[in-house]
């Protein structure tokens, strides 16, 4: 430090001040404009894209909100749409067991009628055959009761007794 302060010169130091004034003179005037606006324009710049960041993230949370509130709406839809299919489903299976069963009504209505028809048909027909049979029976018992001449004469006292006591 002491060969310094023993080497010290008033010229150079003078003319070193000068020109250390001069040089930020000029950077002040020529380079620190410029070197400020664009440490400002990068400061901006810098802002703006947080501030993009920051409306992107806010984008991003609304989307997703909305995401979840489409999916939330879909999933209520398809539910409402599965439970309307179950109850169609259902009513489907009802309306075809009550046709079932008024069709198999009508059947055994239709059963019993032919079965009433052909009931009255048999006993119509048995009653015909009793008829007959009981007619022929009559007529040859008759015609041995008649085939003497005794047996006549009790069947007509006969009948003519029972004619009297009714």
């Amino acid at each position: 430090m002491d060969k310094l302060v023993n080497d010290f010169s008033f010229g150079l130091f003078f003319w070193q001040l000068f020109i250390f004034i001069g040089l930020v003179f000029l950077l002040k005037k020529f380079a620190w404009k410029p070197i400020l606006t664009a440490v400002n324009e990068r400061e901006e710049g810098i802002r703006s894209a947080l501030l993009s960041a920051e409306n992107a993230r806010n984008e991003m949370q609304n989307l997703q909100a909305d995401n979840q509130r489409i999916l939330q709406e879909a999933r209520m839809e398809r539910d409402t749409m599965l439970k309307e299919a179950r109850e169609m489903k259902e009513k489907m299976i009802a309306d075809s067991k009550n046709e079932a069963q008024a069709a198999g009504q009508k059947m055994i209505e239709q059963a019993k009628a032919a079965i009433e028809s052909e009931k009255n048909a048999a006993m119509a027909e048995l009653k015909s055959q009793v008829s007959s049979l009981s007619l022929e029976i009559a007529e040859k018992l008759l015609k041995d009761e008649l085939s003497n001449k005794d047996s006549q004469v009790k069947l007509v006292e006969k009948m003519l007794g029972d004619a009297k006591l009714n």
